[in-house]
């Protein structure tokens, strides 16, 4: 076994199955690409879209 091997180690001691790492890669830039950035446009163009509707039913800020 190199050391690089060595150095991937699951927590119960077990050597890492190269399957599982590319799997676990994968699901991480799945995760970090894709999902993460589609969460946040959602949340953001929520936000935008209530306000938007509370000001057509509320009219817009400031005085009245």
């Amino acid at each position: 076994m190199t050391e690089a091997q060595a150095n991937m180690k699951t927590l119960d001691g077990q050597a890492a199955d190269p399957k599982t790492r590319s799997r676990e890669l994968r699901a991480f830039l799945f995760l970090t690409v894709v999902l993460a950035p589609v969460i946040t446009l959602a949340i953001v163009g929520g936000y935008g879209f209530a306000v938007w509707i509370l000001q057509l039913i509320a009219g817009p800020p400031g005085p009245a």
